[in-house]
């Protein structure tokens, strides 16, 4: 059955939209004459897999949204939620190519859900933004970006309070796979992180080790402006970029895939998958979320976002890659008006085009009040 699947596209930028599950695909920047296309995606799609396998994990590709994130135990909430395994209903697109709205068939929380996906001329990100109308409680959530490593990556980050794991391994079932790090653990160095065998390895660099399972968190310093998230890829001469306001979104997670699943569909075949989740979902942190009070609730940090009955909620994140032919760590990436500079450690500068506001919502979100929202509005 041929995939529904919806272009957004500008100048330099182009990358599909599948409402099922609502999957990004294929991003591809242009830059300095050649086409990047950084994300990663599943060898399995498209097989005949069995019934009860979720909608996301039949597609995983690029990146996609998931509220609630993980696995919550509540009734009728499949693993990374509805929005992640329902259907997207896109809006009619009036404005071209550049900008698509979708409505989620299902609601979450008792909230309508908004996505809105733009590029620009000449940018080299995608624009997402998320809106929930009314709901109750509070939501975890993040973006599921997969960026592909198959020669390798260096990762830097905007400045982090610590690093910590869940609490338990991923894979601690030596029938079902293998996991290496200790569990759960935090440290506040990610060159020296524990492992289960008694030594340390250097998460700032991926792989390091072959045929394993695991989940990082990197938790936001409060007073940073900009979040950011950056894998150079050496060999291929380019940088992903995730940006984020870590006022909203203080929690950087860290999926590292590489052969260390072993049952269907994975099969030990899921190999150089790095996934770099911007969110608010304290229940990953596997020591931090037993203390109270929490460290993030004490430093004012959201551990998720709070939906307003009466009124809306919302979260933003900008994606994209450059050329980065230097292959250099990345030691700064910074904002100035509608300019990112991103700075290697050895001195290589590139500067960028951005939408500077973007990123810039009030603190708390926004929470104005709404009568009634309509999935016809959009």
């Amino acid at each position: 059955m041929p995939i529904d699947r919806h272009e957004i596209i500008a100048e330099g930028i182009a990358l599909g939209f599948e409402p099922d599950c609502g999957m990004i695909a294929d991003l591809t920047v242009t830059d300095e004459g050649r086409a990047i296309a950084p994300m990663h995606k599943v060898p399995w799609m498209g097989e005949d897999l069995p019934p009860d396998t979720a909608p996301h994990l039949r597609r995983m590709q690029g990146d996609f949204f998931c509220a609630p994130f993980a696995g919550t135990g509540q009734p009728g909430e499949l693993f990374h939620g509805h929005t992640a395994n329902a259907t997207w209903r896109v809006m009619p697109r009036d404005g071209g190519l550049s900008l698509l709205r979708a409505v989620l068939d299902q609601t979450v929380r008792g909230a309508l859900a908004v996505k809105e996906l733009s590029v620009s001329d000449g940018h080299p990100f995608l624009y997402q933004r998320h809106i929930f109308f009314g709901g109750t409680g509070d939501l975890t959530l993040a973006n599921h970006a997969m960026v592909s490593l198959p020669n390798g990556g260096k990762l830097s980050f905007s400045r982090k309070r610590w690093f910590e794991n869940c609490a338990a391994a991923p894979e601690g079932d030596p029938a079902a796979g293998r996991s290496m790090l200790a569990y759960p653990r935090r440290s506040e160095d990610p060159m020296a992180f524990p492992t289960a065998a008694g030594g340390t390895v250097n998460l700032l660099r991926y792989p390091w080790a072959e045929g394993h399972e695991e989940f990082m968190v990197a938790v936001e310093e409060p007073s940073t402006p900009l979040g950011w998230s950056a894998v150079v890829r050496p060999v291929e001469g380019d940088v992903y970029l995730s940006l984020r306001n870590p006022r909203v979104l203080p929690m950087t997670m860290l999926w590292h895939s590489n052969g260390g699943r072993d049952l269907p569909p994975w099969s030990g075949r899921h190999l150089h998958c790095l996934g770099v989740e911007e969110g608010a979902a304290l229940p990953m942190l596997g020591l931090s979320s037993q203390e109270s009070p929490d460290p993030l609730s004490a430093a004012g940090q959201p551990g998720a976002l709070r939906l307003v009955p009466d009124g809306m909620a919302e979260v933003r994140h900008v994606t994209g890659a450059i050329a980065w032919p230097s292959g250099q760590s990345i030691a700064a990436v910074q904002l100035d008006g509608d300019v990112l500079t991103i700075t290697g450690d050895w001195g290589a500068e590139r500067r960028v085009p951005i939408r500077g506001d973007y990123l810039r919502l009030p603190v708390p979100v926004s929470a104005a009040p709404v009568a009634r929202v309509d999935r016809d509005v959009f």
